[in-house]
């Protein structure tokens, strides 16, 4: 009635793309001492120092380490980065 000469029930199947499913940004959680403070979204081919740069030149996290001493910065690739401080 619309015109169409070929059936649905026959049409193929969309091809997977994984470029297509790729994500461009990744959002991370920034801890604290194991309390999240914020998050801040990167590019999702960011190196884990650009992640981590990133992270601690956040206002909120210098305000939560204050004058402390940081001991230890982890970065959990496209989760987390965590801060230990003392």
């Amino acid at each position: 009635m619309l015109g169409e000469t070929s059936d649905l029930l026959r049409a193929p199947w969309p091809q997977y793309d994984p470029a297509l499913a790729k994500e461009e940004e990744i959002e991370y959680a920034i801890q604290v001492n194991g309390k999240i403070r914020d998050r801040i979204v990167v590019a999702a081919d960011a190196a884990e120092d650009q992640v981590r740069e990133l992270a601690l030149s956040n206002e909120k996290v210098k305000a939560a380490i204050g004058d402390k001493e940081i001991l230890k910065v982890l970065v959990v690739k496209g989760r987390l980065v965590n801060i230990a401080v003392k």
